[in-house]
């Protein structure tokens, strides 16, 4: 992950802590960081004032609103020598970076197949996931699966096939329950959970499968102020 040197950047909370799980069979690195910015509270109404949540992601099953570059330039300042060292991450690898503000609010009965269950965001295992959370515990963290029948936790190019296949033979697209994945089921066991607390920031290869905790009661409020605000950012990488 290229480091910014010039660009001013947010302070870090003053009880910045951090510690990294190693996940399941397969022993991925969870980065696990509380209390990461100072003044997190001021991104709430950034996104608040703001106001423009688009639907720019056919996978997400929300609306999101582009983070502001400062929030980038923080990112990296601040956790570049961390995320290189938890995931061997080199600077030659990086091809980009983006961040969005991200709210859940597609209702249950709208969701596609697909959307149902833990998903893999790229097959490149060297490309990072971040969720930020501007949220309490009510709103729901993440969790990452293992697939039952593959025993596969995560998914790279040579496994994609099987287990598309797999899936498929399992659970054919009309017989997907229409709702959110929480907890494990007979496809899926659910092998680490990570609660939703304010101002936290978890971060994991892009290739795990993963999940946002969506309770059955989850309301689904759109206001950034009182609903599942996270920023999301994803690390790009050379496969």
């Amino acid at each position: 992950m290229q480091q910014q040197s010039s660009p001013p950047s947010v302070p870090l909370h003053s009880d910045f802590k951090y510690r990294v799980d190693y996940v399941g069979l397969e022993r991925q690195p969870v980065l696990v960081i509380d209390n990461f910015l100072v003044h997190a509270e001021t991104l709430v109404e950034f996104a608040q004032q703001q106001g423009q949540f688009n639907n720019v992601d056919a996978h997400y099953p929300g609306v999101r609103l582009p983070a502001p570059e400062l929030y980038l330039y923080s990112f990296q300042r601040h956790l570049h020598r961390l995320v290189s060292d938890t995931f061997g991450m080199r600077d030659e690898w990086v091809t980009g970076v983006k961040a969005d503000f991200s709210m859940v609010v597609t209702p249950p009965a709208e969701l596609r197949p697909a959307q149902c269950l833990p998903h893999f965001d790229s097959t490149n295992g060297r490309e990072l996931a971040a969720v930020h959370y501007l949220c309490d515990s009510k709103q729901g963290g993440t969790s990452l699966y293992r697939h039952r029948s593959t025993n596969y936790e995560t998914i790279d190019a040579e496994r994609k096939p099987i287990y598309r296949r797999s899936l498929q033979q399992e659970l054919p697209d009309h017989l997907v329950p229409r709702r959110y994945m929480n907890g494990s089921d007979n496809f899926f066991e659910q092998i680490a959970s990570y609660e939703a607390r304010f101002n936290r920031l978890i971060i994991y290869r892009c290739n795990n499968l993963h999940s946002g905790n969506i309770a059955p009661d989850f309301t689904f409020d759109p206001s950034p102020r009182t609903g599942r605000l996270t920023l999301n950012t994803f690390i790009y990488a050379r496969a």
